[in-house]
C-alpha cells in the first residue's frame, strides 16, 4: 500500500530513533558546535570534514570494526559496491591521517564535527542520529598525548559553560591481562568478565577465591574505583604481573600529568572497567556532566591504521547542550513595509535577526519577534501588541 494513502503513516512519521530539530534547538547546537570547534583549534587542531558514506571495507577497517554491527549498508547505484554509513567519525579521521596526511609530521592534530547513524540505539539513549564533536591526536606515544586531549576537552566544555565536569578514567585492557596471566580456565575467566561487567562485588569475591592470587587482585581492584589518587596508590601497592603493572604505571603517568596541567579537575579511576568501544588499548575516558546530565565525551587510546599510536575524544553536542546553561536567542526585530536596507543592516550589526514584512499582513507577534522598527530604532514589543 502506498504510505501517502495509509491513515497509519502520517507524513511527518519519521523512523525510530530519528527526530527533527526546530528553532531554537537547531540553531543552538550549531552554535554549540562552533564554540567547541574553536576551543579544539585553539589548541593546533585542525579541521577534517569525512564524506557521510565510504566503501564498507574501507569504513570497518581497522577501529572500525569495534562498530561494525551499528553500521548501515547500501549498494551503491553508480560502483556496484557496498557502503557504509558512518556510525563513529573516529576511524575515518584515522583513515585520513593514514592516507591523505600520510607524509605529514606527526603528531598530527585533528579536529571534526558531524552526524553519525546508528542500526540502533539503547534504552537510556534511544536516539539513532547522533551529532559528534572531537579530537584526534594521531603518532603520539607518550601519556602526555592522552591527558591533552583529555584537558583540550574539558576545556572546550568550559568555553560553552559546562563546569563541574568529572572526567572517569578506565584500563579496558586491565581486567583482561589479570585473568590472561591468572591461568584459569576459560568457564571460569567468562563468569568472572560477567560478573566484573555487572559490578556484582559480591561474585567477584566468591569467583576469584581458590583461583590463584593473580585472581584474587580483582576484587581489591573492583573496590578501589573511586578518586584516581586513591586508586592508583592501590595498584602500585598490588602485586600485579608484568603486562598489568605497566597499564597501571601507564595509567598514573597518564592521572600525573593531567593533575599537573588541571589539579582542580575531578579525576576518578576504575581499574577494570572495560565497557565502550573495543579499540582502546590503553587508557580511555568518559566526561560526566555535573548533577545528572549525564555522559558527554568518551574517548581515549587506540591504534590507527598500520598500528600507529593515538588517541582522541568525541564530544556529543546533543548532550553537552542539555549541560550548558540555556544561551540567549537571538532577539528577532521586524521589519515595516519600506524600512530602508541601511536600517535592518544596522540592526543586524548590532546582532538583531531581522524579520521584513513582506506584505501589509504580516504581523510582528505572528512571526515570533520582540522587537519593532519604529523609523528610529528597535522597540520592544509589549505583549499583546504588535
Amino acid at each position: 500500500m502506498n504510505d501517502a494513502a495509509n491513515p497509519l503513516s502520517p507524513p511527518g512519521l519519521l523512523p525510530a530513533g530519528l527526530m527533527d530539530l526546530l528553532p531554537p534547538e537547531a540553531e543552538q547546537e550549531a552554535a554549540l558546535v562552533e564554540a567547541l570547534m574553536e576551543g579544539f583549534c585553539r589548541y593546533g587542531y585542525e579541521r577534517v570534514k569525512p564524506p557521510l558514506l565510504e566503501f564498507e571495507e574501507g569504513l570497518l577497517a581497522g577501529s572500525g570494526a569495534a562498530v561494525s554491527e551499528q553500521t548501515f549498508r547500501l549498494m551503491d547505484p553508480v560502483s556496484q559496491r557496498m557502503m557504509g554509513l558512518r556510525a563513529d567519525t573516529t576511524p575515518q579521521v584515522a583513515r585520513i591521517a593514514a592516507t591523505r596526511l600520510g607524509l605529514q609530521a606527526r603528531p598530527l592534530r585533528l579536529c571534526y564535527s558531524g552526524q553519525v547513524l546508528r542500526v540502533r540505539g539503547s534504552e537510556l539513549a534511544p536516539a539513532r542520529q547522533l551529532p559528534q564533536a572531537g579530537i584526534e591526536l594521531i603518532g603520539g606515544a607518550a601519556p602526555e598525548a592522552d591527558a591533552e586531549v583529555a584537558l583540550v576537552a574539558a576545556e572546550a566544555l568550559a568555553r560553552v559553560g559546562v563546569t563541574g565536569i568529572t572526567l572517569d578514567v578506565t584500563l579496558p585492557r586491565m581486567a583482561h591481562a589479570l585473568l590472561a596471566a591468572a591461568g584459569i580456565g576459560a568457564a571460569l575467566t567468562d563468569r568472572l568478565i560477567h560478573a566484573l561487567d555487572r559490578k556484582d562485588a559480591a561474585a567477584v569475591t566468591a569467583l576469584a577465591e581458590g583461583a590463584g592470587p593473580i585472581a584474587a587482585l580483582l576484587p581489591r581492584l573492583l573496590a578501589a574505583a573511586g578518586p584516581a589518587a586513591q586508586a592508583i596508590e592501590v595498584l602500585r601497592a598490588a602485586d600485579l604481573p608484568e603486562a598489568a603493572r605497566a597499564i597501571a604505571e601507564n595509567a598514573a603517568s597518564v592521572i600525573g600529568a593531567i593533575a599537573a596541567r588541571a589539579p582542580d579537575l575531578r579525576v576518578t579511576l576504575d581499574p577494570v572497567e572495560f565497557r565502550g568501544f573495543q579499540y582502546h588499548v590503553g587508557v580511555a575516558f568518559t566526561i560526566f556532566g555535573p548533577g545528572r546530565t549525564g555522559e558527554l565525551a568518551r574517548g581515549g587510546r587506540y591504534l590507527s591504521v598500520n598500528d600507529e599510536p593515538a588517541t582522541g575524544m568525541t564530544l556529543y553536542p546533543d548532550a553537552v547542550l542539555r549541560a550548558a546553561p540555556p544561551a540567549p536567542s537571538r532577539p528577532r526585530c521586524f521589519l515595516p513595509l519600506g524600512t530602508t536596507a541601511a536600517a535592518g543592516a544596522a540592526l543586524r550589526d548590532e546582532g538583531f535577526a531581522t524579520v521584513a514584512a513582506l506584505s501589509a499582513a504580516d504581523q510582528a507577534s505572528a512571526l515570533r519577534c520582540t522587537y519593532l522598527w519604529d523609523g528610529h530604532r528597535a522597540v520592544p514589543i509589549q505583549k499583546g501588541t504588535g
